[in-house]
């Protein structure tokens, strides 16, 4: 018998008619005789509106305890689907995560998944009982709650499908599929019938909302089979697979990522060693760096430029203020009004120019360019956060309307 985990984010289980319409697909599914497993993230808004309780009470409290706090969200959905799918006379059942085995390590708030121990699912399973999990958390081995981080739901629905062999995973969500640039911005945005891992990937690393990067990584990792679609739309939605090569189509998308902070280290000394200071330093403390540039050095000294995530950057500073004598940097200069503006795109390899192409398209729009990345399938800028959008659109109308 065919396995299907079904993902449902926050806005497909937003209020009592989104969660009829989710406990129908389930049931359907169910009806096709299939086994379905359901992961579910919190209704709509919950999550951010528990942070504002917490806030209001305590603005510094401890990971761990917004740990607890913040996984009730889920816990409220998978309860409010099990009632509704009981009430249509299916057999289910609902878990928490440390009920569906999740063993994370134990970072508090972006804890990654260890092992889960699925004996219980598939006791449920063979029964052909419909299985309701919480996603977005789990425990480590002291047994405290612990959350996934932003997009965990979709982590735990192809940690899931990778442990359970599923025969499909689909995450379900607000938009029926992956485009080629975000729809809202861009009207003529195309959406794809297929993308490769490897594609998507990068595009939610550059940040396309669609899917988190961590569960595409283990998606490729453990070969899911994953297909993005519409909760409110029954239409077909994209498959991520390993090949998914379309002749012709140079760039898979166009992604565009706020979330994004420049961090500059003025004055460090011009010796060998200090750049593996400065980010073994930030490693330590768990802080991600993307974009990085190195200044030609001058008189003894050169900078240091990199770009973090917003919400890492007042940490970011703090540590490398505490490192000051380690490091031997002047001043550390921050800039949080910037926007990451990428392309990704296996052909990309085989076609000469493209990153000119988008240098052409940011400059016929008068947008200035402050750093630049490049890899084998993606072209990544570093602009003014007032331009990301008009950027998006000069860059696809560039590749899309020619």
């Amino acid at each position: 018998m065919e396995l299907y985990v079904q993902k449902f984010g926050g806005s497909s289980m937003r209020d009592a008619e989104r969660v009829r319409n989710v406990a129908k697909i389930v049931t359907k599914t169910w009806d096709q005789n299939k086994n379905v497993v359901v992961v579910v993230s919190a209704q709509g808004d919950t999550t951010d509106d528990l942070i504002a309780k917490a806030n209001e009470l305590n603005p510094k409290a401890s990971k761990r305890e917004m740990d607890v706090l913040l996984s009730t969200g889920e816990q409220i959905s998978i309860s409010l689907l099990a009632m509704t799918i009981e009430g249509m006379g299916y057999p289910v059942k609902s878990f928490t995560g440390w009920q569906a085995g999740f063993l994370t390590d134990s970072t508090h708030s972006n804890a990654r998944i260890r092992n889960i121990n699925k004996q219980r699912i598939e006791n449920e399973l063979q029964k052909r009982t419909i299985v309701i999990v919480a996603g977005f958390q789990g425990v480590n081995r002291y047994d405290d709650i612990t959350t996934l981080g932003r997009g965990g739901s979709d982590t735990s629905a192809v940690a899931l499908a990778a442990v359970l062999h599923a025969d499909r995973c689909q995450i379900y969500t607000d938009v029926d599929g992956v485009y080629t640039a975000d729809p809202r911005i861009v009207k003529n945005a195309v959406k794809l019938g297929a993308i490769s891992y490897d594609e998507m990937l990068e595009l939610a690393s550059l940040g396309a909302q669609v899917l988190h990067n961590r569960s595409v990584e283990m998606a490729k990792r453990y070969n899911v089979d994953l297909e993005v679609l519409s909760s409110l739309e029954k239409k077909p939605g994209t498959i991520i697979k390993e090949d998914a090569s379309v002749e012709k189509m140079i760039i898979r998308g166009v992604a565009k990522d706020a979330n994004v902070a420049r961090i500059s280290l003025v004055e460090v000394p011009d010796q060998p060693g200090i750049a593996f200071k400065v980010f073994s330093i930030l490693a330590s403390k768990k802080i991600n760096v993307d974009i990085i540039l190195q200044s030609i050095g001058r008189d003894g000294t050169k900078d240091i430029t990199f770009t973090v995530a917003k919400d890492h950057l007042e940490e970011t500073v703090e540590v490398l203020n505490a490192n000051r004598d380690k490091i031997g940097h002047k001043e550390v200069l921050t800039d949080d009004q910037v926007a990451k503006v990428s392309i990704v795109g296996a052909g990309m390899e085989s076609n000469p120019g493209v990153a000119s192409k988008m240098f052409e398209a940011l400059y016929s729009a008068n947008i200035n360019i402050q750093m630049i990345s490049t890899s084998e399938i993606k072209v990544s800028v570093l602009i003014d956060i007032n331009d990301a959008k008009r950027a998006v659109v000069a860059i696809h109308d560039a590749f899309y309307n020619n």
